[in-house]
């Protein structure tokens, strides 16, 4: 489903990725870990076109997009929820999420009640502010808007970071069952290592820009861990 061949990108002058190949199958969770600034928002964005790649490939659903624009990857069905939300502070909770079907594939009038279903707290702050929300709740929404727009693969940044551990469950809920429901691929930034067992089929680990060790969820042995993760 998403493929990414051998992939150079960086900031300016900077190379930050150097020759990264991963993919994600369709109902697959599949995590990137890494320490802080080992480039893995850095490939989110090059996958989403955030970024432009220098060399490699960005193959999606079969075809490549590599030259495509966020806005192009978006429609044909790659969802993105970025590390720090990104929540449009002075617009309400429903106009957030009718940004998210923009990136639709057709023109939707009305958010989907699937998007919905997996947050049911959000009909209740429609008419709130999105800058009004918590941390949690802004996650919440981020999640739902991606959703809205009904993606085949997900990007997550980050989803649990500095949120209460309620939203967390609620969070490691959807994405079982996104996995579940057999259709989206999940691509999954994640420092909890209870969490990442608790939702991955695969892991791939990143350290200075490269991968370095990959495999099934039963494979992310203490000693990688402590060699790629752990400080």
């Amino acid at each position: 489903m998403l493929s990414v061949e051998h992939l150079e990108s960086g900031y300016g002058e900077s190379v930050i990725l150097r020759d990264v190949t991963l993919r994600v199958g369709p109902g697959e969770v599949v995590c990137l870990l890494g320490r802080n600034g080992v480039g893995k928002t850095t490939l989110l964005k090059s996958i989403m076109g955030l970024l432009k790649a220098r060399k490699g490939k960005v193959l999606y659903g079969g075809s490549e997009v590599t030259r495509k624009e966020p806005g192009e990857r978006a429609k044909r069905g790659i969802g993105y929820v970025p590390q720090g939300r990104e929540i449009f502070g002075q617009l309400t909770v429903y106009e957030n999420l009718l940004l998210g079907l923009e990136a639709a594939k057709g023109k939707n009038a009305e958010v989907p009640a699937e998007a919905i279903e997996k947050f049911p707290v959000l009909p209740s702050m429609y008419a709130r502010r999105g800058g009004d929300l918590s941390g949690g709740q802004q996650q919440q929404l981020a999640f739902a808007r991606a959703l809205a727009s009904k993606p085949e693969v997900l990007l997550l940044d980050e989803p649990t970071e500095g949120i209460q551990p309620s939203i967390v469950e609620e969070i490691r809920g959807v994405i079982r069952g996104i996995k579940a429901e057999g259709r989206t691929g999940v691509l999954l930034v994640e420092q909890s290592l209870d969490f990442v067992r608790g939702v991955a089929d695969r892991f791939y680990v990143m350290e200075k820009g490269t991968i370095v060790a990959e495999g099934g969820i039963a494979d992310l042995s203490d000693d990688i861990v402590r060699k790629h993760i752990t400080l």
